[in-house]
């Protein structure tokens, strides 16, 4: 299952200019995501992150993975207009800097889900060379 911008919005609350991924390339709801971000050279980050050296904040790369993720979880039936939160980031690290011009593909797959709290692992790859990876933790917040 591939999605676009707009469907994508239909599962996240997230809007610009903090919707990190522009599309899900494959989506297996509850179990794993995969979705690209094209980091465009007028990002609004870049200006300032680094002056004549633009780099893509690597807090932002793990917020991309989070979105990722959420997509897996907020796509269930069960789960449709709900939020997900970060609980808790583990185990993260940055092996390439990613910068305008370069292609994100994230990577989440579900792991472990007891009621409203989960666990993702999560990758970053530009090229196939892996730029982050990490364990996510979430909490879908209930009504």
């Amino acid at each position: 299952m591939t999605l676009n911008r707009e469907e994508i919005e239909a599962i996240l609350p997230h809007r610009e200019p903090f919707l990190l991924i522009d599309e899900v390339l494959e989506l297996e709801p509850g179990e794993r995501v995969v979705a690209r971000k094209r980091v465009r050279p007028d990002e609004w980050y870049l200006a300032g992150h680094f002056p004549g050296r633009p780099v893509m904040p690597g807090v932002l790369i793990v917020e991309g993975m989070a979105q990722t993720g959420a997509v897996a979880v907020l796509s269930q039936d069960e789960n449709r207009g709900r939020l997900a939160l970060f609980a808790g980031i583990d185990d993260v690290r940055f092996k390439r800097i990613v910068e305008p011009g370069d292609e994100l593909v994230y990577e989440c797959r579900l792991e472990a889900v007891r009621g409203p709290i989960g666990k993702g692992k999560a990758t970053a790859k530009v090229d196939g060379q892996l730029a982050a990876r990490g364990t996510l933790t979430f909490a879908v917040e209930q009504t």
